[in-house]
């Protein structure tokens, strides 16, 4: 994690895995089914699709502190597959600033999956407060992706 001036935050976790890059390709860009199984992600739809550029709103809920805290965002993603990478940056929503890619990359005997988020949060939101939940949530939704790539591969 990075911490950059006016609470901006730049978190990137990264994972390395035995599942080809097709497969999770699939599994990232299965847009309409995200919310089925990234944890606290519970909506997730698909606007409009123009060649490899994707407008998806999407709403995010958790527990803070006993307080169920929520935030929609409307994302622009260009997918970029030949280079395994997926940028995304929000259009609009309930944080000043949400941008980043997944990024996918074969190594000898392995594939790395990268989660690179920069985010600012909206004005009042205290950054300490989202700052470790941030932490621990890009690990999960990494592993929830690869989970979800075997669960498909066994089917």
């Amino acid at each position: 994690m990075e911490r950059l001036p006016q609470g901006v935050r730049r978190l990137a976790v990264q994972l390395r895995t035995s599942l080809p890059v097709k497969e999770l390709w699939e599994v990232l860009t299965d847009y309409e089914a995200l919310s089925e199984f990234i944890p606290n992600l519970s909506r997730s739809t698909l606007l409009a699709r123009q060649g490899s550029l994707v407008t998806l709103s999407q709403i995010g809920s958790q527990q803070l502190l006993g307080l169920k805290f929520s935030a929609s965002v409307q994302l622009e993603l260009t997918e970029h597959r030949p280079e395994g990478l997926l940028q995304f940056r929000m259009l609009k929503g309930d944080f000043r600033r949400f941008e980043g890619c997944w990024r996918l990359q074969a190594v000898p005997d392995a594939t790395l999956l990268l989660y690179d988020l920069t985010v600012q949060g909206c004005l009042g939101m205290p950054v300490a407060l989202i700052e470790q939940r941030l932490r621990t949530d890009l690990t999960e939704n990494l592993l929830a992706v690869e989970k979800e790539a075997i669960r498909r591969r066994s089917r």
